[in-house]
Formats: C-alpha cells, sequence, structure tokens
C-alpha cells in the first residue's frame, strides 16, 4: 500500500535540476551559472558542448597537485626541476629557469596567479616524467569525477584537437575543488605573484570587484575566445559561473559581474533540514515498534526565484506499513519536494532507528489490520492511502 503524508515548508530542500522562474541572455557562446549549495541551475546555455577551454584547463592541472597534496605523495616544500621545455613555453609565463628546481607552493602560485605554462609543464613532468603522461592521467581523472565532456592533450590548455571541456564540466570541477581542498584554495583569491623580481597580476578581473569573488580561473585562446570560470559568496550562498567564447577581456569582466549579480538578485536558497533530522515516521509491519522515524542523510537546501521560497512543500512516500525488522540506515521511503519553477526533488529517507520483528501478539494484531485494511480499500474501489 503507497503512503503519502504531506508536509509543510520545513526550513529547506534539495535543487539539483534546473530553475525555471528566470531567464537571462548571454553573449557568450557556452555558460553556466549555479548555486553550489543546492546544486540548482539558474541558467545555462550549450552546458554540454565540448569546446576548447584555453587556460580554464589548468584547474584540472591544478587539481592534480591539491589531490596529491591532500593524499601526501607531495609536499607543498618539495621541488621539481626545470627542463629546457618548461623554460621555452610560450604563451603566459611564470619566467621559470632552465636546470633550477622550484617548489610546488611556488609553482601552483605561477599556474593559478600568472597562469604560467612554463610552470605548468614543470608540474607535469615533475609528477608524471612526460607532458603527454600527464595529460592521460587528467583525462582518467576526469572519468573518475564524472566528467563526462572533458578529455585532455596537454597541462596548460593551448589549443590541441582533443583538448576539449565543456563548461558543465569545468562548473562541476570548481565545485570539486571548492568542497575537497579548502586548505588550498584560498591561492585562487590572491591578487599578485612575484617571481624572480617579476610582479604578475591575477587575471581575474571578479577579483577587483566588492561582490565577495574569490576564483578561480580565466583563459584565453584565439580558438577559445575570452573565458573564465568564476565563484563568489555572499552571504550563505556561493555562485559557480562559467561563460566561454567572448570577444575581448572587457567583455569577459563585464558579462562574468553582470550575470554573477543577476544570480545572487533574482534568487534565493533556503536550508530546510539539518543533516539527520527527523521529517516524519512510517508504520512498521509486526515489529517492536508501530512506528520507526524517517531522517535524511544529508542537509536539505532548495533554490528558488526571490520571494518564493516559502511556497516550498514536501511530501513523504513509502510502501507501507514497512516489514519488520528494519536496520537504521536503511532506506524505506523517499521525500518528494516541490518548488515553484523547479522540477520536484526526490530526496532519500532513512531508517533512524532499529526495529525489530514483534512477538505474538504483535503479529497477531498485525494479521487483522492487513485483513480490515484490504476490506476497507476494496469497499472504496481504491488502492492508495493517505495519512
Amino acid at each position: 500500500m503507497i503512503r503519502t503524508v504531506f508536509l509543510a515548508i520545513f526550513a529547506a530542500c534539495l535543487a539539483i535540476l534546473p530553475v525555471r522562474a528566470q531567464q537571462i541572455d548571454t553573449a557568450a557562446t557556452s555558460a553556466i551559472l549555479l548555486d553550489m549549495s543546492s546544486g540548482a541551475v539558474l541558467m545555462s546555455k550549450e552546458p554540454d558542448r565540448r569546446i576548447p577551454p584555453a587556460s580554464m584547463s589548468k584547474l584540472m592541472t591544478v587539481y592534480m597537485v591539491f589531490e596529491a597534496l591532500a593524499e601526501g605523495r607531495l609536499k607543498l616544500d618539495d621541488e621539481f626541476a626545470v627542463s629546457e621545455k618548461a623554460w621555452r613555453m610560450g604563451g603566459s609565463k611564470m619566467f621559470v629557469k632552465v636546470n633550477t628546481r622550484i617548489t610546488i607552493e611556488d609553482l601552483l602560485r605561477g599556474i593559478i596567479v600568472q597562469s604560467g605554462n612554463d610552470a605548468c609543464i614543470v608540474i607535469a613532468e615533475g609528477m608524471a616524467g612526460t607532458e603527454e603522461a600527464f595529460a592521460r592521467k587528467m583525462t582518467e581523472k576526469a572519468r573518475e569525477l564524472g566528467l563526462k565532456h572533458s578529455t585532455f592533450e596537454n597541462a596548460t590548455g593551448l589549443p590541441g584537437e582533443n583538448h576539449l571541456m565543456s563548461v558543465g564540466d569545468l562548473a562541476k570541477l570548481a565545485t570539486i575543488i571548492i568542497e575537497k581542498f579548502p586548505q588550498y584554495y584560498g591561492i585562487y583569491s590572491e591578487r599578485n605573484f612575484t617571481w624572480e623580481g617579476i610582479d604578475q597580476s591575477n587575471r581575474n578581473p571578479l577579483l577587483r570587484t566588492n561582490m565577495g569573488a574569490d576564483g578561480l580561473k580565466t583563459g584565453y585562446t584565439q580558438e577559445a575566445g575570452y573565458c573564465i570560470v568564476g565563484s563568489a559568496v555572499q552571504g550563505d550562498r556561493r555562485l559557480i559561473l562559467v561563460v566561454a567564447g567572448l570577444p575581448s577581456a572587457q567583455a569577459r569582466a563585464i558579462e562574468a559581474e553582470r550575470i554573477l549579480k543577476w544570480g545572487f538578485r533574482e534568487f534565493e536558497t533556503t536550508k530546510l533540514l539539518k543533516e539527520g533530522a527527523e521529517v516524519g515516521r512510517a508504520d512498521v509491519w509486526i515489529g517492536a515498534e508501530a512506528k520507526v522515524p524517517l531522517v535524511v542523510d544529508k542537509a536539505i537546501v532548495v533554490t528558488t526565484a526571490f520571494g518564493q521560497g516559502e511556497q516550498t512543500t514536501a511530501e513523504i512516500q513509502y510502501d507501507g506499513p514497512i516489514p519488520a525488522p528494519i536496520t537504521k540506515g536503511q532506506r524505506i521511503a523517499t521525500l518528494v519536494v516541490t518548488a515553484p519553477d523547479v522540477e520536484p526533488i526526490e530526496v532519500p529517507l532513512l531508517a533512524g532507528a532499529d526495529v525489530a520483528k514483534g512477538g505474538f501478539g504483535k503479529k497477531l494484531l498485525g494479521a487483522a489490520e492487513q485483513w480490515f485494511n484490504k476490506g476497507l480499500d476494496a469497499a472504496l474501489g481504491n488502492n492508495t492511502a493517505s495519512e
């Protein structure tokens, strides 16, 4: 018997699919804006289209280093040697010197702040022997992370026939970096880095605004146009933006700031339930207890158009009564969350406690209840009960 329990809005839900309430146009060839706390996509344009990512793909180069640091395979004060290939690299440069050694910490700033192609080569050769081998590892890691539209031929983002990413993958990678490596992420907000007496400014124009921006990476090649992966925090909200294919650095700066401000202005995110919160109780069949608590295993958050958060509703659905024994943590129900202009969201509900089988009396009472319910359903001509 499917049982449905309707709930009033409590204090937050989980939005993963696009919010459809508002629209904004962009001159970018590909773009995506998402609210990181809920995962809600606030706007998108060709999010899965494979495009040349230019230096935005340095996010994956840096991810490989961050992961090695977090796992203890590298240390910030470890040093890598500078090859002639690295020294001769063109494009944006850290200005490394051949036959010297540079710490991982300085190389990271050379990549993140200065966008140094030469620093990327030093990292690639130090970690994998050759840039080609490192690029293969980047692609393998992308698959592990669920980046379905990304393949890498190099560590720098310079043009390559199969060096491609999507803005959706870039937004996902930015989210992973922020969530997984908070101890290193702060480098992305640094505005300047000086190496060998040469001071260079971070190319990210969002860092020079007053909107809470703290990352991440710009990019430009003739093929890719002007691009950016940006992120900003206001209050409890963090938005992540990727735009690609703009005609100038000025257009990139204006468009990135405009879209982020729109996202903060037109939407709101509400935390409805904290991790482990109980949302209701389900009936138990022949158990030592008549009901079992239903809990969420993670915080529930929803993003809606501004002013519509209070219209969020939810209902508990389960096929019950649920037969004992029940194990704590077992998935036994679903919370279906509905908000204006948001796709319905289904959140797993877990048993909040163990429930053992009941004794003979419970079994007898359960059998009588089942007989009564079947007779009542037959009389009413339905097989659905609500409570």
